[in-house]
């Protein structure tokens, strides 16, 4: 048999190679002479008479933004009229008609507010006969920042970073940035209006929620002012946010700003959102994997959230469950699940969720045998670091202690990263140009 190590790798990769941002970019779009199909699984949603279309104008952001670029050019070629995408530093690709700025991610920079007031600016003067094709996928909501003033991009960043470390879920997140922005929450339809717009996205969210992807600047927002409050004071960061955000926030909830475009509006009248990758389609793949190497497999959900340590706990008992009793499948098993957690950070260490799952997961499973755990971001990244995330088994604890490593406290500092670059065992692929969430794997196998 192969080792489990080994089963873990193609398990993962085979998921990540199943969201394709290229592939599913050139699924969902079909040329035929002057007509641009829309399809949605082999479907026809819409079709373009590009002979009555004056310009195609490109935009969008996000992880894997650029390899769907490639696949939009290859589509269209010279009938793509201008473009602009922002990217995360090193997710680039080549490309000839649509101009590529590389930003930071998970905090905006100046080189992102520069994408996004370019795109912007294309946006707005879109017309009616002209199209805008929108890509979007996981990240673009840290990369297109384009706060109103009197907010700031510093203060955008201070409120990013107070909301990452809260522990507040993406919707949460989400529901905060997109009232501090003149592109998300579906700024970019009111912009485009009454241009027709392609949004294409890949999903990033748990629940494919459209308006979450990217904090959706094409589609309608369902949260107002006052949500992104309530937010800030569930975490108890209100007094700790810049005073501009309070202030545009407070004005907004008590009706002195217009609110984010709601569902029913005009200005989505000539939308057609559509998501071309998601979640479950990268855990059906590994699943697929992991039975052709001849393990029982179960797909959990792809929509876990939660604290990370309690994502794990769950993981790691269903696990034992297995071993002791077969239940819910037999050994050899392979316990699959998706989605995104969060970590409420409390130390001053580098990490990511999936390499906290993966400590987390160690101590849950110190000593046991035949269990082993990964978790991958399936972008390449996890957090701020070079890793995508990490492997842990019943043995991982014992082998930190015999370098003289205590675990508990890389548990306390939330230093996973340093946790696992000292016992070997980080996940590093490298950037994938995709990105729908983590996949969490676990391997039961006796003997091992």
């Amino acid at each position: 048999m192969n080792s489990v190590r080994d089963d873990l790798k193609a398990i993962y990769q085979a998921g990540i190679s199943a969201v394709s941002p290229y592939a599913a970019v050139r699924s969902a779009l079909e040329l035929k002479g002057d007509n641009l199909r829309l399809l949605c699984e082999g479907s026809v949603v819409r079709e373009f008479d590009l002979s009555r279309v004056a310009r195609i104008l490109v935009v969008g952001g996000g992880k894997g933004t650029a390899p769907m670029a490639r696949a939009l050019e290859d589509i269209l070629g010279s009938r793509i009229s201008s473009g602009c995408i922002s990217l995360k530093y090193g997710y680039t690709e080549p490309l000839a008609r649509i101009e590529a700025i590389e930003a930071s991610h998970p905090l905006p920079d100046a080189q992102g507010l520069l994408a996004a007031k370019k795109i912007y600016e294309l946006v707005s003067s879109a017309g009616e006969h002209d199209l805008v094709i929108s890509l979007i996928s996981g990240g673009g909501s840290a990369l297109l920042p384009l706060p109103p003033g009197p907010v700031s991009l510093e203060d955008k960043i201070t409120t990013t970073n107070l909301l990452l470390r809260s522990g507040a879920s993406i919707h949460e997140m989400n529901s905060v940035r997109k009232h501090l922005s003149l592109i998300k929450g579906g700024n970019l339809a009111r912009a485009a209006y009454p241009a027709p717009v392609i949004n294409l996205m890949i999903s990033d969210v748990s629940g494919d929620d459209m308006d979450v992807i990217a904090s959706g600047p094409f589609v309608p927002d369902g949260s107002t002012f006052s949500d992104a409050l309530g937010v800030l004071r569930r975490y108890n960061i209100m007094e700790k946010i810049p005073a501009s955000v309070r202030n545009r926030l407070e004005q907004g909830a008590g009706g002195g700003l217009e609110d984010t475009p709601k569902p029913g509006t005009d200005v989505f009248r000539e939308v057609d959102n559509l998501i071309i990758a998601s979640n479950i389609i990268a855990l059906r793949a590994g699943a697929a994997e992991a039975r052709a190497r001849g393990y029982a497999t179960v797909i959990l959900s792809s929509i876990i959230e939660g604290e990370t340590r309690e994502v794990a706990r769950m993981h790691a008992s269903i696990a034992r469950e297995v071993l002791s009793s077969g239940n819910p499948l037999p050994a050899p098993a392979c316990i699959i699940s998706g989605g995104e957690a969060t970590v409420t950070v409390t130390g001053k260490g580098l990490g990511g969720r999936n390499m906290e799952f993966a400590l987390q997961s160690a101590l849950f499973l110190d000593g046991t045998r035949g269990i082993t755990a990964a978790s991958v971001g399936t972008d390449g990244s996890d957090g701020p670091t070079n890793a995508a995330g990490a492997l842990a088994d019943g043995a991982t604890c014992a082998k930190a202690r015999d370098r003289g490593i205590s675990v508990n406290e890389y548990v306390a500092n939330n230093d996973s990263y340093h946790f696992f670059e000292a016992v070997e065992d980080l996940i590093i692929t490298g950037p994938t140009n995709t990105n729908v969430m983590d996949m969490r794997i676990m391997i039961v196998r006796r003997g091992v």
